[in-house]
């Protein structure tokens, strides 16, 4: 819905590219979103699902690319820009945002080690990818890791007892890697390499982690089913099992020593994202209470003719200006700076999120019986919110992670 924006600034530039993402969303993202939130998980990944359609519509037009830098191989777009993209193919589909954007972690960080040899096997293949035959997925998540690898300042967190399920070990000039990545692992259905989160230095538990990049066909590597879920049915997801499986010791692009900083640094740029896409799907949630106000009659009128109506809409208007207006200022920093806050993305993500689900639950609320039957896009914006909460760190301990850096680096000062 084209709407004033409160931001006088926006530029032709800035308007053609919401525009753009809002055409791809509407005719593209939205219905096969719809299409698949019906499908079995394994339906939606086969290869007559209407998923490879999305895939490549989203690669020729750029979109696995849109919040990279221009010097990987990216869009470089501006921080506003970027918001405006992704808020539009959020309202579009959540999940198919969160799918795209992860996509592309393991080129960029093989474009930012500077070696030609990984920017040629992992960074090129996909920034100049135009068909999505080149797909990338970020692995955390473990069956007995979950919310504890995001224990910063916790004592279990450098503790030597704790001991991840994804584990390499230095060998010659190779690390060898055993163990498994939990169903989460979004996009590993149909993904060709995986940007691994994996334990290096035992001493160190859950601090003692490393990042490497592997290929999926890799000897050694498999594959689980893909995850049946709630939400985000769109967003495919599964497990990864490595079985004595051998990498050059440069494809571990992230060491144990450099691990806490980078990992904060993803952090920030994950949690904003979740922001952004929030905001996309409270303002979805919004229009479609509002669309069905004005047709629907109750009482002889309109229910936007109804007093009580009238006063619901305006708080869904309200908080999703408010999610906005955070989600926006937060893009301004943390993709502006060399060094992100990772405090303000925590309170982007938690906020944002919630009140995406509030929004999403006042819609259904409106719809009434409606609002519980898959014929309203509503009950799937209701699903789809209720997992944003989940996504990338529970709420509860994204705040209680908040906390501990309020509590060691408050008041920060600007260097």
């Amino acid at each position: 819905m084209d709407y004033f924006d409160v931001n006088l600034g926006l530029t032709e530039e800035d308007n053609a590219l919401r525009d753009a993402a809002h055409k791809f969303a509407a005719e593209v993202m939205r219905p096969i979103a719809k299409q698949m939130d019906l499908m079995s998980a394994q339906e939606a990944v086969a290869a007559d699902s209407p998923f490879w359609t999305f895939l490549k519509k989203a690669y020729e037009l750029g979109y696995h690319k849109a919040l990279y830098p221009e010097a990987v191989g990216g869009l470089g777009l501006t921080p506003l820009q970027a918001h405006l993209v992704q808020e539009e193919l959020a309202w579009g589909s959540f999940g198919f945002a969160a799918m795209l954007a992860s996509a592309g972690f393991a080129s960029n960080f093989a474009c930012l080690t500077g070696d030609e040899e990984l920017i040629e096997r992992f960074g090129k293949p996909f920034f100049d990818c135009t068909d999505g035959s080149v797909f990338g997925c970020w692995a955390v998540t473990e069956p007995d890791h979950g919310s504890d690898l995001l224990g910063f300042g916790e004592p279990f967190f450098t503790s030597g007892k704790v001991q991840a399920n994804a584990r390499a070990v230095p060998e010659g000039n190779e690390w060898v890697i055993n163990g498994q990545k939990s169903a989460w692992v979004s996009g590993a259905p149909i993904a060709t390499h995986v940007f691994l989160h994996l334990q290096v230095d035992l001493s160190r538990a859950l601090e003692g982690f490393g990042i490497c990049i592997v290929p999926l066909d890799h000897k050694g590597v498999s594959k689980g089913k893909p995850l049946e879920k709630i939400g985000q049915r769109e967003l495919c997801q599964g497990e990864i099992f490595f079985d004595d499986v051998r990498i050059p010791k440069k494809w571990m692009v992230v060491d144990a020593d450099r691990y806490m900083p980078t990992w904060q640094y993803i952090l920030c740029h994950t949690n904003l994202m979740m922001a952004v896409w929030a905001t996309g799907l409270a303002r979805a949630a919004f229009e479609e209470a509002l669309a069905y106000t004005k047709e629907r009659v109750q009482g002889g009128r309109p229910l936007i003719e109804h007093y009580t109506t009238k006063q619901r809409l305006f708080e869904m208007f309200s908080r999703l200006e408010t999610c906005r207006a955070l989600s926006r200022a937060v893009a301004n920093l943390n993709l502006t700076l060399p060094n992100p806050v990772l405090e303000y993305s925590l309170v982007a993500k938690t906020r944002c999120t919630q009140i995406c689900l509030e929004n999403a639950h006042d819609a259904v609320q409106i719809l009434g019986g409606n609002g519980l039957t898959k014929e309203y896009y509503t009950e799937k914006l209701f699903r789809d919110a209720r997992a944003s909460l989940i996504m990338d760190g529970i709420n509860e301990v994204m705040a209680r992670l908040g906390g501990w850096l309020l509590a060691e680096n408050y008041p920060r000062r600007r260097a």
